[in-house]
């Protein structure tokens, strides 16, 4: 029930295309294509700012044992 099949694809498709246009769907896609690739990036950024448990749990032993 979760998967979306060729049939349900192409209705979906074509209920856009009669929405937006052909002109602008080519501009739609292109833009959500940016937004996406740029949310990836912002999360890669906040995972590699945010140290792991065992990180900080390393950095903790090394400050107990000075």
């Amino acid at each position: 029930m979760g998967r979306i099949g060729l049939g349900e694809l192409l209705v979906i498709l074509l209920i856009a295309l009669l929405i937006f246009g052909a002109k602008r769907l080519p501009e739609l896609a292109k833009s959500l294509g940016k937004a996406v690739s740029g949310f990836k990036k912002g999360l890669k950024d906040i995972t590699e700012d945010i140290p792991l448990d065992t990180d900080r749990e390393t950095s903790e032993k090394k400050e107990e044992n000075k």
